[in-house]
């Protein structure tokens, strides 16, 4: 992996700066609204991947009672649900077509025997495949769930566990559910990882904790320092997670926003991560670059540091999205970690964003929440970005074939693209085609696909040439041989026609 390069000012607007060839390509680098960096970590504007469908706002979806700071969001199926925060509701949305998002119904309290039956700020929300609601109540300190009408079911409380800190409120800010009806919570002022509770609401422990990080310099100093004097600096305490989502496997993706910006720029801070049920990080990051969003941090805009992944949702195949609060972009990475592209950005136009702090995916649609314009802003996939979509898919359902002519359509439409000639020398990989493969592979400098190609390539080379090889060896072996014998019967003449002259 490749730390990315510190540019300044003047590189930075020559790198935004895309030579336009090639036919049927069309970008809108002058708006700069998608994007991608090459291997030397230039910006390379492309095509739209994304295209708004549209933009809902309270009036849109028919509400009488307006948004105020929504702050999550859920979709399952054609249904959208939404935490109205501010109205202490849950608002469940349905999309009937492409661009028509319509009111369903609000769940404004919950019904059946509970002390509480109001909600105080909900901040998430999610559906389970067996019918059930989970609402994270989060200053009701407690997660509630519920049935499909609202109905109490039971109640996920503050642990009495030990190792929870009893002088601190639980508060459960974004939960996930897995198919066992495990809930895992990221709950404020915790960081010893996320929370879980089993079914029955029992706590069993925190998953995926943070290493520690801390300064050498600090560190050193505390050797040293007074009793006072260490009191008084920070305490090293592990990062606390942000956001997470659980995919169609059970693996949970989290995002992490509370980081050092020096952490992040050098990589020793991960700020998504992929955990299984151990708690462990097992998201791949082949990439040429980290996975950190934007690579340059300038204030352009007023906008400052680097990017902070407030939500994080992933698709079924595999393809990964993040929402960067800092500047209002959605960020799409594959399963190898590599970074497809980036949209978005702050302002009030449709597809830029004020305040995002939900994102979620409807097959290969997007929604993304704004909780200061109290809006739903609901994206569709370009023919480019579909054609993206297409090419990696094929290729895991191993039509490798397809894959490289999607790839190509990729190219014919944005040539700058590295990953369509590393997705194009992928397919010929596949397909056996080693040699054609290094080529693709040498030109976007793929140092790991381009050994791999080679040892095929090489393997492939012996082993249609064995005879030939052999052939070689043999001669390499005889020839010698013969010629040293018959230097020898010549030796052994010359010396027979010397002994017979001196009789």
């Amino acid at each position: 992996m490749k730390k990315r390069f510190l540019k300044t000012a003047v590189c930075m607007i020559a790198a935004g700066v895309l030579a336009v060839s090639g036919t049927g390509l069309t970008v809108r680098a002058e708006e700069g609204y998608t994007y991608s960096y090459d291997y030397w970590g230039d910006i390379q504007y492309s095509p739209d991947a994304y295209e708004v469908v549209g933009v809902y706002t309270s009036a849109d979806l028919g509400l009488e009672l307006p948004l105020k700071r929504p702050e999550g969001l859920f979709v399952k199926g054609n249904s959208i649900y939404v935490c109205d925060t501010g109205n202490n509701r849950i608002l469940e949305l349905q999309r009937t077509d492409k661009d028509t998002i319509s009111y369903v119904r609000s769940i404004d309290g919950i019904r059946g025997d509970v002390e509480v039956k109001e909600f105080n700020s909900p901040t998430d929300v999610t559906i389970t495949d067996d019918g059930y609601i989970y609402v994270a109540d989060m200053n009701n300190c407690r997660i509630l769930k519920l049935d499909m009408d609202g109905n109490y079911i039971m109640a996920f409380t503050k642990p009495t566990d030990a190792t929870f800190n009893q002088e601190i409120d639980f508060l459960p800010a974004k939960i996930a559910v897995d198919t066992a009806g495990r809930v895992y919570c990221v709950a404020k002022n915790v960081n010893k990882g996320l929370v879980k509770f089993e079914n029955d609401g029992v706590f069993s422990g925190f998953v995926g904790a943070t290493p520690v990080t801390y300064n050498w310099t600090d560190y050193v100093w505390k050797k040293f320092a007074s009793k006072t004097q260490r009191e008084n600096m920070e305490k090293f305490t592990p990062t606390e997670y942000d956001n997470l989502y659980m995919d169609h496997e059970g693996f949970i993706y989290a995002t992490i926003t509370q980081a050092n910006q020096d952490d992040i720029d050098s990589g020793d801070t991960d700020i998504v991560k992929k955990l299984n049920l151990m708690g462990s990080d097992i998201l791949v990051r082949n990439g040429e670059l980290y996975v950190i969003g934007d690579l340059y941090w300038g204030n352009g805009g007023g906008y400052d540091g680097p990017s902070l992944f407030t939500d994080v949702t992933a698709m079924e195949n595999d393809i990964y999205f993040v929402l960067d609060k800092t500047r209002g972009r959605v960020f799409a990475y594959d399963d190898q970690g590599r970074m497809l592209y980036g949209f978005g950005g702050p302002g009030n136009e449709g597809g830029y964003f004020r305040r995002p702090v939900a994102l979620d995916h409807m097959e290969h649609d997007l929604l993304v929440l704004d909780s200061q314009d109290n809006s739903i802003t609901l994206f569709t996939p370009t023919q480019y970005g579909q054609l993206i979509f297409d090419a990696i898919e094929q290729f895991q359902d191993g039509f490798y074939d397809e894959s490289g002519a999607s790839w190509q359509e990729v190219m014919n439409q944005n040539n700058n693209y590295d990953l369509a000639y590393i997705g194009i020398g992928r397919s010929l990989l596949r397909q056996k085609k080693y040699q054609e493969a290094m080529d693709y592979f040498k030109l976007k400098y793929d140092d790991d696909n381009y050994s791999k190609a080679f040892k095929q390539y090489r393997k492939q080379w012996v082993e249609d040439h064995i005879g030939i090889i052999f052939a070689v060896v043999a001669l390499l072996m005889i020839v010698p041989l013969a010629i040293g014998r018959i230097k020898r019967i010549r030796w052994e003449i010359d010396k027979a026609d010397i002994f017979m002259n001196q009789k």
